[in-house]
């Protein structure tokens, strides 16, 4: 029989395979590692192989392309619906091969290195200006309880200027703080 579909669960170690058939019969389940894998998918036809759009996804769907797969990543809530049984990672494979195979799905486009690399960039700058401002607000709420209001716009000037007026005392402890 043919394989119509495959769905690839993808772990950080293994990986679950299920080919469908054109009928949705279930012709291949077998677990793999990464190296294993792409050993098997490379002596494998032509197929639709569909991917959970998810961490390591963009990688491997780029290395099946360059193998001669249609490849798919699709978001997990389009996949949650195909869900049969209690979740295990053999039952979400078959469940990505069917969701995959079906018509009107939007899928996810597979990114390049240079995108990854740009939207990792963007997600640990906003990271660390959300650190930064949840650090600014602690400061404040600090020197809120020494009943000392900070109405400047730079925290750091703020800081020093009221640490300047108020040099002796419990507020000496917090001047490290701003001494950056």
């Amino acid at each position: 029989m043919q394989i119509h579909s495959v769905g690839i669960d993808l772990g950080k170690t293994t990986f679950h395979l299920v080919a469908l058939g054109a009928v949705g019969k279930v012709l291949v389940r077998k677990k793999f590692t990464r190296n294993q894998l792409l050993a098997y998918t490379a002596n494998m036809p032509a197929s639709l192989i569909g991917l959970e759009a998810c961490a390591g996804a963009h990688f491997l769907g780029r290395t099946l392309r360059k193998q001669g797969h249609d490849v798919r990543l699709i978001a997990g809530q389009f996949v949650k619906p195909f869900v049969k049984s209690n979740k295990n990672d053999f039952i979400d494979a078959e469940a990505i091969a069917e969701a995959v195979a079906g018509e009107n799905k939007r899928f996810v486009p597979i990114k390049t290195d240079d995108q990854l690399d740009l939207q990792g960039i963007h997600r640990v700058r906003d990271r660390l200006i959300s650190r930064r401002t949840a650090v600014i607000n602690q400061i404040r709420a600090f020197l809120l309880e020494r009943p000392i209001r900070l109405k400047f716009h730079n925290l750091r000037t703020g800081i020093r200027t009221s640490m300047a007026a108020l040099a002796s005392g419990k507020l000496a402890r917090y001047r490290h703080f701003v001494t950056y």
